[in-house]
């Protein structure tokens, strides 16, 4: 029997070595540069993919033929940009600077204008260089956009933290932690900070029950259980913790507490920090349900929040919009197109549109 697993053992060996031998190594290597690329990541639902048959040079010709035709042909630049992924642009970019010697984001902001312009430009950007944009814009200058700061910061994952803090430095060649710092006071700067510091826990196979169970009643001892509230253990919590380990967490605390989290949080904080931390909790729960929800209010209140629209659906097409866009239709009976081709008009539903996909 002991020949037997010896002579597996070599058979199993050569063949492998053999099969190896033939394969083309820099096609080993980027697979398995792939395979530790998505451990721990979040699954992606993009509705934006790459485009196929895809020809950078073609395309840079048409977008230039776009800008130059009197009075600007918008249409073609939608149907070029708003179809290709942020790297195919970037190479369109390049063959654009390659055949007319101009910068193609300098030509493009000239040609265009308004919301537009706005979505285009910002397709420009990848991900985590626009959202680090986004999140400069609400620190800088007179007075802090607070609700742009949190949803941003409260809505990403520990990865995309990550690489937006990395980004912001090459953007802005500042701290985000000192910017943030700077800008926010109290537990609402403790809370922000503790998540741009990314020390959150990496998801995990194992299930520890009595870590649940001990975080639970640490949430409810701090809060509800107690005169006042003990805010560095609820922010020492939900800023290390794991997603999957702190929805379990949340579903134990309805046994110790006759409220749920969301409305524990209602009833122990105020202003920005209670804001933060329902953002936070809803995003923990259902993060696309979130999105779609500020979608819906964003759209249905008078007078649109057209910049609460774009910066959502720009930062999230090559993330998990398509996964937005079911939410939306499940929770409000119509689709996110739908509602899109209701509440807005133009070049910018086009492009809105275009981003979204069609409709499911």
């Amino acid at each position: 029997m002991g020949g037997l697993h010896t002579n597996l053992m070599s058979f199993f060996f050569f063949f492998f070595f053999f099969l190896f031998r033939n394969i083309n190594m820099a096609l080993v290597s980027e697979f398995l540069g792939q395979l530790t690329l998505n451990v721990g990541s979040e699954p992606l639902y993009p509705t934006l993919l790459p485009a196929k048959d895809f020809d950078p040079d073609r395309d840079a010709a048409r977008i230039e033929t776009a800008i130059k035709t009197k009075g600007v042909d918008e249409q073609t630049i939608i149907d070029v940009l708003a179809r290709r992924t942020y790297s195919q642009r970037r190479e369109i970019a390049f063959a654009y600077e390659r055949k007319t010697k101009k910068d193609m984001i300098t030509a493009l902001k000239a040609a265009l204008s308004g919301s537009l312009e706005t979505v285009i430009l910002g397709l420009m950007k990848s991900t985590s260089q626009y959202d680090a944009s986004e999140i400069r814009g609400s620190i800088k200058g007179l007075g802090t956009d607070e609700e742009t700061l949190i949803e941003m910061l409260c809505s990403r994952s520990n990865d995309e933290l990550v690489e937006i803090k990395k980004v912001y430095k090459e953007l802005f060649k500042k701290d985000l932690a000192k910017d943030v710092a700077g800008d926010t006071s109290g537990n609402f700067a403790k809370l922000l900070l503790a998540l741009v510091e990314t020390k959150r826990d990496e998801p995990s196979a194992v299930v520890d029950y009595e870590k649940i169970d001990a975080d639970a009643r640490a949430l409810y001892d701090a809060g509800v259980k107690i005169k006042g509230t003990d805010v560095n253990t609820w922010i020492s919590i939900m800023s290390q913790r794991s997603v999957p380990h702190l929805r379990k967490v949340f579903d134990k605390y309805k046994g110790y507490s006759p409220y749920d989290m969301q409305e524990s949080i209602e009833k122990e904080v105020k202003g920005d920090l209670q804001k933060s931390f329902l953002v936070l909790v809803q995003c923990f729960e259902n993060k696309q349900l979130y999105f779609a929800k500020r979608l819906n209010e964003a759209m249905k209140s008078k007078g649109a929040k057209e910049k609460i629209v774009t910066r959502i659906i720009v930062s999230r097409c090559e993330v998990d919009l398509k996964k937005i866009c079911s939410e939306y239709k499940a929770t409000f009976g119509q689709s996110l197109q739908q509602t899109i081709t209701e509440h807005t008009k133009g070049d910018y539903q086009k492009i809105l549109l275009n981003l979204c996909g069609p409709d499911q």
